[in-house]
């Protein structure tokens, strides 16, 4: 079932491609047939005029032919009438359906505009984020430079003060050992006057028998 209406949609889809108006083509069937029935019941009426009432009304076999004639070509019309109007009701329905899906793709649409819009908004929201990171990183990175900078200066510095100080400290011990040296050999000197002093005031023994004529002398510094 599902198969033979599309089918049938297809092929009012194809028809209506080629037509600028949907239904002008039924209309305009619809109105040729109605005047072809007209035309031939005036005819019809014509002919039984002519004839008479008196007369046979299928004298000849004419007028009983038109009869049948018109008779057939009435249920003609009357069943193309009646596809017409299942193919105008069917049309309907068809134009109903595509109404829904236009609508349906419309809310479609909307909805879709609606996210492409959200997306474009948080796109340029991420954009101005990551330009906000790449100035930060772009300083982070000139600080970075200039406390390398700085720290090479503070590094060379703390060499060249290092290098005073042991210069400073070298210097330091030569005049700790020059001052030792200095206090040895005073100390050794101190040591040497001692010993010859204390030599020198002991008394001889012959100085000893003669210690009340003699007096004692101060020694020489």
């Amino acid at each position: 079932m599902e198969s033979w209406k599309s089918h049938v949609r297809a092929e009012l889809f194809h028809r209506d491609s080629r037509q600028k108006d949907p239904f002008s083509g039924l209309f305009d069937k619809v109105s040729r047939l109605e005047e072809m029935l007209d035309f031939h019941i005036k005819l019809w009426q014509g002919s039984s005029k002519e004839n008479g009432s008196s007369k046979c009304p299928d004298k000849g076999g004419t007028l009983y032919l038109r009869v049948n004639e018109v008779e057939f070509l009435n249920q003609q019309l009357k069943q193309k009438i009646s596809d017409l109007t299942s193919n105008i009701y069917l049309k309907e329905a068809e134009l109903q359906y595509c109404h829904s899906q236009v609508a349906r793709y419309r809310t479609e649409a909307v909805l879709l505009a609606q996210g492409a819009s959200c997306l474009k908004s948080d796109l340029e929201e991420y954009e101005y984020q990551l330009e906000c990171q790449s100035k930060e990183l772009s300083a982070l990175r000139l600080e970075h430079n200039t406390l390398r900078e700085e720290l090479a200066a503070t590094k060379h510095q703390k060499e060249q003060l290092l290098d005073r100080w042991l210069e400073e400290k070298k210097e330091e011990a030569e005049r700790i050992n020059k001052h030792n040296a200095t206090q040895e050999r005073w100390q050794r000197l101190a040591g040497r006057l001692k010993k010859r002093y204390r030599g020198r005031s002991r008394p001889t023994p012959c100085a000893a028998n003669s210690s009340s004529d003699i007096k004692p002398t101060e020694p020489e510094i």
